[in-house]
């Protein structure tokens, strides 16, 4: 063997190692652009390729998508991660009639699922490259060899194209024809490159299909009850904002200075914060959505509106009864006095109505008296179509009073009210809308996030999403739920994502229950509730010190809540 045959086995060898190379690099690569770019690149080493383009097939439209083109000589390199789009248009594989387009060598190899290999372009006369020449004309270049490659799925379906230009001798610059090795080193490439190009989209097929499910969760939540869609959608933008502003942050502890996240993390935490409430789902939409004390699937103060209604017809009708049978029995009626003290009867029904619709609403505090009243209130007594009679304020569901060891007239403190689980109970919840029993039935969402996330299989970069989102409940001093976790046993993700939680809650203004809430007064709660060891006081200081509320503000917040904010004034405000 002479020296030039030894040339030539070991630039073979080193091919060979390069192709190895190649086929680990590729499988390894999760950049869809960068794939692309990577094996263009690598046939053009491969065979000393002075171009080449690649095509990716669009099956629905049946046409192939110019995806990377590359000239070295001329300095093109256009598509992938160069930032310069292709202009030319798609190369369709069949013609209008449905006809195959057996004239351009990139849809022929493609259709016909062969390799073509032209020595020069300028002697053939099966394709069309008049495109070719104008280019060559323009660019003061010369295309001669070509080597179109198709690349197929396993299953034989076409996937793209790979197309190399001008095959160069390194040492003197000559162009050649590709040599049969070389066109067997690409088309072996091509097989390796088409399978990480198919496990690239089947993993992102995968990735859309889970996104997918994700979004159809919050979309069903949304339908069950669109005063928590919004909710579910805008935690985990306001937990991401203040997971990105940790990362930039360079003060405080430690494990803030050094926290960080790569694209695996993010997605995860985004994942999390989708699916934070999830167990939602399972939550009565009634409860969920329980404007006020008495609204179960409808608003009952009406119902009690008609009792009271109903008391004033009976009082009037029992009125006029009595004149009737005054003037029958020829005996004095004073319908003066008597009138006088019917209005006035009237008058304290619908002082006591009012009274009743202002409890039914709910708020912030309800007294002791205001709940003694409501017990007063209930005492009367009203006649309903079949002649019985009931309370005004019924002390269970379904009006059921033997049921229960106390009736309405008997109640003589709080103690006593305990006892009853209707209309009396609810007018006389101390603070918001809901029952004791009510608020643990939603405070079950987050047993019923964590049993649903913690059942599916995660693939390894998913693995914290259970803990993430069903940590958003708990408090720093453990007096959280559900499994009343401390600061030091929840990750950062975990603690930013109670605090997008919060923030979110407190300035939403799509809640049945309550009126959006101006800024200044949701970061003076919010400073609050660092103060009472709620939330993460680290976390906290990068919310205010990072703008992340102002950030959040300007995207979801009204008009009318951006008002005057003054940090410095915060409770549980810390200067850097």
């Amino acid at each position: 063997m002479n020296s030039l045959e030894n040339a030539d086995v070991y630039d073979l060898l080193n091919r060979l190692k390069k192709l190895n190379t190649v086929g680990v690099a590729l499988s390894s690569e999760k950049n869809s652009h960068r794939l692309l770019e990577r094996i263009l690149e690598a046939a053009k080493t491969l065979t000393y390729a002075d171009g080449g383009t690649l095509y990716t097939y669009d099956r629905d439209q049946d046409l192939l998508k110019f995806e990377i083109m590359m000239t070295d000589t001329l300095g093109i390199h256009k598509g992938g991660t160069s930032g310069e789009n292709i202009s030319l248009p798609p190369i369709a594989l069949h013609d209008a009639q449905g006809l195959p387009n057996m004239h351009m060598v990139a849809a022929c190899a493609a259709i016909t699922k062969s390799t073509i290999n032209i020595p020069d372009a300028y002697q053939e006369d099966r394709f069309e490259f008049s495109g070719m020449r104008k280019f060559d004309e323009a660019m003061n270049y010369r295309s001669v060899s070509f080597l179109t490659v198709p690349m197929t799925d396993h299953q034989n379906e076409i996937i793209g194209v790979l197309q190399l230009l001008n095959a160069t001798e390194p040492n003197s610059g000559h162009i050649h024809p590709f040599t049969g090795w070389e066109q067997e080193l690409v088309e072996s490439l091509a097989s390796q490159a088409a399978m990480a190009l198919v496990n690239q989209r089947f993993v992102e097929e995968q990735k859309i299909l889970f996104e997918a499910f994700i979004k159809l969760i919050a979309r069903a939540i949304d339908d069950k009850s669109p005063y928590t869609g919004g909710h579910c959608s805008r935690v985990p933008v306001l937990t991401m904002m203040l997971a990105e502003a940790a990362v930039r942050a360079n003060y405080g502890s430690e494990e803030i200075r050094h926290f960080d996240m790569n694209e695996d993390d993010r997605y995860e935490l985004w994942v999390a914060g989708m699916l934070h409430d999830c167990g939602k789902i399972t939550t009565k939409e009634y409860v969920v959505d329980k404007g006020t004390k008495l609204e179960t699937i409808f608003d009952r103060i009406h119902l009690v509106d008609l009792r009271f209604e109903t008391l004033k017809r009976d009082a009037e009708i029992d009125l006029l009864k009595q004149q009737v049978a005054a003037l029958k029995n020829h005996q004095d009626f004073n319908e003066k006095d008597q009138r006088e003290a019917f209005n006035d009867y009237c008058k304290t029904l619908d002082e006591e109505r009012e009274f009743i619709r202002k409890a039914n609403i709910g708020g912030e505090f309800m007294s002791e008296e205001d709940r003694q009243t409501v017990c007063r209130i209930a005492q009367r007594r009203w006649r309903s179509a079949d002649g019985q009679e009931h309370p005004l304020l019924f002390e269970d569901e379904l009006c059921e009073s033997l049921f229960y060891p106390c009736k309405p007239h008997e109640v003589r403190d709080t103690e006593d009210l305990r006892k009853f689980k209707g209309e009396v109970e609810n007018l006389c919840i101390p603070k918001g809308t809901l029952r004791d029993k009510e608020r643990k039935h939603i405070n079950y969402h987050i047993n019923a996030t964590i049993n649903m996330l913690e059942t599916l299989p995660y693939p390894k970069h998913l693995a914290r999403v259970p803990e993430f989102a069903g940590g958003h409940h708990e408090r720093m001093d453990g007096k959280g739920y559900p499994k009343g976790l401390k600061r030091e046993e929840m990750s950062v993700q975990a603690r930013a994502m109670g605090i997008a939680d919060v923030f979110e809650a407190l300035t939403a203004g799509d809640r049945p229950y309550k009126r959006a809430m101006p800024l200044s007064t949701a970061l003076t709660i919010l400073g609050r509730m660092k103060q009472d060891h709620h939330i993460d006081p680290e976390l906290f200081n990068v919310f205010i010190h990072e703008k992340v509320y102002e950030e959040y503000a300007r995207q979801y917040l009204q008009e009318e809540q951006m008002d005057e904010v003054d940090i410095t004034q915060l409770p549980g405000y810390e200067a850097r």
